[in-house]
C-alpha cells in the first residue's frame, strides 16, 4: 500500500477508536494483534478477528518509530499476531492461522478441503489481479495509466461477482462475511478514493451488479464499519499521489495558457 506520510495521525478514530478500547486487556486476551489502523492488509485480520470473535490485546505500531517492532517482524510491516511466544504475520497466513488455531469459533474457511481450495483460488484473484491494480491506478500520475489499471481492475471485478450465490445474500458466504469477503472489504472501503480522483464511482456496467451490491453491502456491514477509522485521516496516506495528480493537471493547463484557482 501506499507509505504513509509521517505526519499521520497516531491512532485509530471514530467507531475504530472504541474497537481498539474494547481490546486494551492483556489479562484476558488470547494473543496480540499488532496493527497499523490505516493500513487494509491490518483491517483484513482484524475483521477477521472480529467476525470470529476471538479475544484479542490491540497494540499500535507508529510505521516511522518500529525499531522494538522488527523483533516481532523483520520485514517492520503490519499486521502481525504473537501468540503463545510465537510471532506470525503475513494477512492471508494470519487469517488462516486464525482459522487453525480457534476451530469453535466462527468458521470463514469451508472445512471441507475441495471447498477450502475453491475458497483459496478466488481470494487468489483478490491478491493477484484486483489488489495491484487498485494500487497502481491509485498511483499512477498518466491519467492513460490511471483508465487501464481501473479497467483492469473491475474486469478482475466482475469476476468476483461471479462467486456471490445472489439468492443466499450480497456476500460470498451468504449474509454473513466469510474469509473470501474478508481478502477484499478493506479495499471496498477504501473504493471512495477511485470514486473521487480517479473516473468516479464504479457502474455495473464496469464491474457487473453481484460485484456493486457487494460493495455497497461491504461498507455498510458492521464489523466493517466498528474496524474503520474517519476517512479525513486516510486523506494524508493517499494526498502524495492524489496532490502529484492535481500539480500535474495544474502544469499542464499552466502551458495551455489557463488560469488555475
Amino acid at each position: 500500500m501506499p507509505i504513509p506520510d509521517a505526519q499521520i495521525h497516531p491512532e485509530a478514530t471514530g467507531a475504530a477508536a472504541k474497537t481498539v478500547a474494547a481490546h486494551k486487556d492483556k489479562n484476558n486476551a488470547a494473543l496480540t494483534f499488532y496493527s497499523g489502523w490505516f493500513c487494509p492488509y491490518v483491517q483484513r485480520v482484524w475483521l477477521a478477528l472480529e467476525e470470529k470473535g476471538i479475544p484479542y490485546y490491540y497494540e499500535e505500531i507508529n510505521p516511522y518509530h518500529k525499531d522494538e517492532y522488527l523483533k516481532i517482524n523483520p520485514k517492520g510491516l503490519v499486521p502481525a499476531i504473537r501468540s503463545d511466544g510465537v510471532n506470525i504475520y503475513e494477512s492471508h497466513i494470519l487469517n488462516e492461522f486464525l482459522e487453525d488455531k480457534f476451530p469453535q469459533s466462527k468458521r470463514l474457511l469451508p472445512e471441507r478441503a475441495e471447498q477450502k481450495a475453491v475458497a483459496r483460488i478466488q481470494m487468489d484473484l483478490v491478491t493477484k489481479k484486483i489488489i495491484p491494480a487498485y494500487f497502481r491506478c491509485v498511483q499512477s500520475q498518466d491519467v492513460e495509466g490511471q483508465k487501464a489499471a481501473r479497467k483492469e481492475m473491475y474486469d478482475a471485478c466482475r469476476e468476483f461477482g461471479t462467486f456471490i450465490d445472489s439468492s443466499k445474500g450480497p456476500f460470498v458466504g451468504g449474509k454473513e462475511l466469510d474469509g473470501v469477503d474478508i481478502a477484499l472489504a478493506p479495499w471496498a472501503v477504501r473504493q471512495w478514493v477511485l470514486d473521487e480522483h480517479r473516473g468516479g464511482p464504479a457502474t455495473e456496467a464496469e464491474c457487473g451488479q453481484a460485484y456493486v451490491k457487494w460493495a455497497k453491502a461491504v461498507q455498510s456491514h458492521p464489523t466493517v464499519l466498528k474496524t474503520t477509522s474517519d476517512r479525513e485521516h486516510y486523506v494524508p496516506i493517499y494526498q502524495r499521489y492524489l496532490k502529484d495528480e492535481a500539480q500535474s493537471e495544474a502544469a499542464k493547463a499552466t502551458r495551455a495558457g489557463k488560469v488555475i484557482p
